[in-house]
């Protein structure tokens, strides 16, 4: 009896063991490092700004934001700079001048995350809240688990790859090449997010492996371009949406944030690009197809908005009752692309896209059952942004196909535009709100002199 009793006492200590040095390998969370007692108003500002900075917001925003909370709560000389890694909040009234530095960039925020970020922004300027409260209220948002497990997760980035391979209007065989896909790369980013030192190569190594068995396996059964295959797989690599913000901090003056920003998008591009190049080169160059292939047609793009709409719900664990708003965001986002396209040409849809979708999402943020703005523009942008476009040319100029360089430069045209575009959406919406807010005030100021 007594070696039974010891294997019971040992194997317990093994799996302990086991669980311990596998949690040691997982990267460190933010929300460990958010201090929840004793917290002032500096802290609170820089904390907020670092979750914003998390929410994929722009540099300027950001700034806009902690400069209206430091004014609500009569903290109007407080100095707040913003970078798209860093926070600093400077206190005069400290005797030595302290700057408190605040670190940001790392993993972006669950779309859960994002509106309650956002609520809780708001709620702060509304109501004042203590700086102490809104600290310990951030510090769960950050921690809370994802409402999804990591079944309804993989599913959720299977419907993205092939709402996403719908968008590109593919052929017919495509469609089960996007759903095997999607459950590969889905399950390879569930653990390869997990695992610190994996996630630093999980670009190179997913499109590397994508290639290779797109190359090798599906290219000779499929008549469809080797790229436009793998592309929508790596929807979660794809860096459009920092490339679309570096254009718009580029176009507001900010410069430092912009210039630092494009970089990391190009600077991923070009890891994918390099995981593509190595894949055609061990499988060698694929040859073009005979025939031209045929297209599913005009409807495929809706359907795939659709299952974007399920997939970032499911994926990014989207809050609740948000899924609606999701794909209202989606198809305004589309259709204001479409009309721009027969207005001004494909380089140029994008402005028209982006200065109708963020007044229509303002507009939609004001009722009461949608979810914060944030969330519902992030998935407008996903839609807008042409990060593919990108990935592909820079995939083509690696692999020496002709006509890459056109396909770059047109790709930074649409960044371009898009980001005017947003500028002049959101300033569009703000001069509404205020004209509106003037025109509330003037009314019942004429109510009160006529009493």
């Amino acid at each position: 009896m007594r070696p039974i009793s010891r294997a019971g006492k040992t194997r317990p200590g093994v799996i302990v063991r086991a669980q311990s040095a596998l949690q040691a390998l997982r990267p460190h969370a933010a929300s460990e490092l958010l201090p929840s007692v004793d917290a002032g108003i500096p802290t609170m500002l820089g904390l907020l700004g670092a979750s914003l900075l998390d929410s994929s917001q722009a540099t300027n925003d950001v700034e806009e934001t902690l400069d209206g909370l430091a004014e609500r709560y009569d903290r109007s000389d407080l100095r707040v700079f913003v970078l798209p890694t860093l926070i600093l909040v400077e206190d005069p009234r400290n005797a030595s001048s302290q700057t408190s530095v605040f670190a940001a960039g790392g993993d972006a925020l669950r779309l859960d995350q994002v509106d309650a970020v956002e609520r809780l922004v708001r709620r702060a300027r509304e109501n004042v809240t203590s700086p102490d409260d809104v600290v310990a209220r951030l510090e769960e948002i950050r921690s809370r688990r994802p409402r999804f497990g990591p079944v309804l997760t993989v599913f959720g980035y299977t419907l993205l790859t092939v709402g996403f391979g719908l968008v590109l209007n593919p052929t017919v065989t495509a469609l089960p090449v996007y759903l095997v896909l999607g459950v590969i790369v889905g399950s390879i980013v569930l653990i390869g997010n997990r695992i610190a030192t994996l996630s630093l190569i999980l670009p190179v190594l997913t499109a590397f492996s994508v290639t290779l068995l797109i190359s090798l396996l599906v290219r000779p059964l499929v008549h469809d371009d080797v790229l436009r295959l793998v592309a929508p797989s790596l929807v979660s690599f794809l860096p459009g949406l920092t490339l679309t913000i570096a254009a718009v901090e580029l176009t507001s003056g900010q410069m430092m944030a912009g210039a630092s920003r494009l970089v990391s998008g190009i600077a991923r591009l070009g890891l994918l690009a390099f995981g593509v190049y190595a894949g055609i080169s061990i499988a060698g160059q694929p040859p073009a197809p005979t025939t031209a292939p045929t297209q599913l047609g005009s409807w495929a793009p809706w359907v795939g908005i659709a299952f974007v709409s399920l997939g970032y719900y499911l994926y990014s664990s989207a809050p609740r009752r948000s899924l609606v708003w999701i794909l209202y965001a989606l198809v305004v986002a589309y259709s204001a692309q479409l009309l721009g396209d027969a207005l001004v040409g494909a380089e140029m849809s994008g402005l028209i896209g982006a200065m109708i979708v963020i007044p229509a999402v303002m507009l939609a943020g004001r009722l009461p059952s949608a979810p914060a703005t944030a969330v519902m523009l992030t998935c407008a942008y996903w839609l807008l942004v042409p990060g593919a476009m990108g990935f592909i040319g820079l995939s083509e100029a690696a692999s020496g196909t002709s006509g890459a360089t056109s396909t770059i430069l047109r790709t930074f045209g649409s960044l371009t535009a898009i980001a005017i575009g947003m500028l002049l959406g959101a300033g569009l919406s703000r001069d509404v709100t205020a004209m509106s807010r003037g025109w509330r005030q003037g009314r019942s100021g004429s109510r009160g002199e006529q009493t």
